[in-house]
């Protein structure tokens, strides 16, 4: 197991020596060489043997995808506007929801205390897109043009109504705060592909307003602290605090670096704490990264048809576009696990005004990095995931006008699209009723999802725990299936 403590020396019976000046710092580079050394070479021989690296002692089964790029669009999109087409919905448009479509379903407080619930149907076109035939629509156009790679779920369904519930349920299994996040699961399972890297790294798209996104999304919870996500902002310091203050160099910050491990390695003599490790395994991550980020994260070597083909906003740092090809390059770099976060998708009203908007910002970005992924041979094991937390309601939250509508909340039912790591191209799953309300064929539970997402990576769902509390807890909590339809 990747993170089990070094087993140390018993005591001698008199009082422990504590090194001069000189021995401390003439010490700490052999020692900590030596533990370097040991870690990487039972990294390596874990390599070999075709064993995981982290917390479960190898691979369950053979995985299908090596990493996951996960494109959280916050806010929840509207399914009826981009991905499930409903033709009764707009004939009916105008008409009260039937009593009979909401069998009595608990509303938000924002619609809830409504005296009519107008249906509202779609204003934009939807066409049968590549040799798979997916209705897409309009508001997607380069979507389409890979939608043989896609497999798009509609039967997705969860039990948050609201948005912070809602995203953390998605994130970590559970819609109470304090469990740890997928890809701190995924860290502690199979560990990093890159000493030099996090295994899982967060970014969240610049100036954008919504629903407020907080780091417990990307936390460790009860798990470790090395395991939680690390975020990356543009700018001069994609991951902050990394860089040395003025004055202070590398080899300074070496010395530091040693002494300060020296003084761990006394204190875990005295007590095997293991918040004693995460530091350890957290200032030496952070020393390695200073090497590591700035490639990373400069963009200025990536060719001007790349540029192009991610959009004109790949050249500015920190919006959607550009995230997406810095995501590209982490996977190649052998990050694990890459979130990225997109607000502004809370449609509560002024929908045909705002969904465009959103959906250009994201739209050509999503469908090059599954082409660039493709050119690069990386996506047949590398899964994209785009999708939000919960759907939208088929009828008008507030009033219904001739140029303009509202969707509130609607938990029952949505749509999200994955493509590579193993999943079936250019299909459609789950189907909901004509009027979109309800899933009437395969439903696909949140944990559902994890527990498909985890079995992709060579994962099983129940297997992955960890003690905590006097009990073992996992991602998916004591419920999710494999959807086996789903995968190729």
């Amino acid at each position: 197991m990747r993170h089990q403590a070094m087993t140390p020396s018993p005591r001698e019976n008199h009082p422990m020596q504590i090194p001069n000046r000189r021995e401390f710092f003439g010490r700490s580079g052999l020692g900590l060489g030596s533990l370097a050394l040991t870690q990487l070479i039972a990294r390596d021989a874990d390599a070999a043997s075709g064993q995981a690296i982290g917390g479960v002692p190898g691979f369950h089964h053979r995985p299908r995808a090596k990493r996951v790029i996960y494109l959280f669009q916050s806010g929840a999109p509207s399914q009826l506007d981009l991905l499930d087409h409903k033709p009764l919905l707009n004939e009916k448009h105008g008409s009260e929801l039937p009593s009979s479509v909401r069998g009595g379903q608990r509303l938000t407080g924002m619609s809830g205390n409504q005296s009519s619930l107008p249906l509202a149907g779609s204003p934009f076109k939807f066409t049968r897109r590549g040799r798979s035939g997916i209705e897409i629509s309009e508001l997607l156009p380069h979507l389409g043009s890979v939608a043989d790679e896609l497999c798009v779920v509609r039967s997705m369904y969860t039990e948050a109504i609201n948005h912070g519930p809602g995203v953390t349920f998605v994130q970590t299994g559970s819609m109470f705060p304090g469990r740890p996040s997928i890809g701190a699961w995924l860290d502690y399972g199979l560990g990093s592909e890159n000493d030099d890297l996090p295994s899982f790294v967060v970014m969240v798209t610049k100036n954008k307003g919504g629903q407020p996104l907080v780091s417990r999304l990307w936390g460790s919870g009860f798990l470790p602290s090395q395991h939680q996500g690390v975020r990356f902002r543009s700018g001069d310091d994609p991951v902050l605090y990394l860089n040395n203050p003025s004055g202070v160099d590398a080899a300074s910050r070496r010395r530091a670096m040693d002494a300060l491990s020296q003084l761990h390695q006394i204190k875990l003599q005295e007590t095997d704490d293991p918040l004693v490790h995460s530091r350890i395994d957290q200032y030496e991550l952070a020393f390695r990264m200073q090497a590591s980020i700035p490639d990373a994260t400069d963009l200025s070597d990536e060719p001007e048809h790349v540029l192009r083909m991610y959009g004109d906003d790949a050249r500015n740092p920190g919006t959607f576009a550009a995230n997406c090809l810095q995501a590209r390059r982490l996977a190649e770099r052998g990050v694990r696990f890459i979130q990225l976060y997109h607000q502004g998708w809370d449609h509560h009203g002024g929908l045909p005004g705002a969904l465009p908007k959103q959906c250009r910002e994201t739209d050509q970005a999503s469908a090059a990095l599954i082409q660039d992924l493709k050119q690069r041979g990386m996506l047949e094991d590398t899964l994209v995931i785009w999708g939000g937390e919960f759907g939208r309601t088929n009828y008008c939250q507030g009033k219904l006008t001739a140029t303009s509508f509202g969707r509130d909340h609607h938990p029952r039912c949505f749509s999200l699209w994955m493509a590579g790591g193993g999943m079936k191209p250019g299909i459609t799953f789950g189907q909901t009723d004509e009027f979109g309300y309800n899933i009437v064929e395969n439903p696909v539970h949140i944990h559902d999802l994890q527990a498909t997402l985890l079995h992709l990576l060579g994962i099983d769902h129940e297997r992955l725990t960890f003690k905590y509390q006097g009990r073992q807890f996992r991602l998916t909590d004591v419920h999710g299936h494999v959807r086996r339809e789903l995968i190729a």
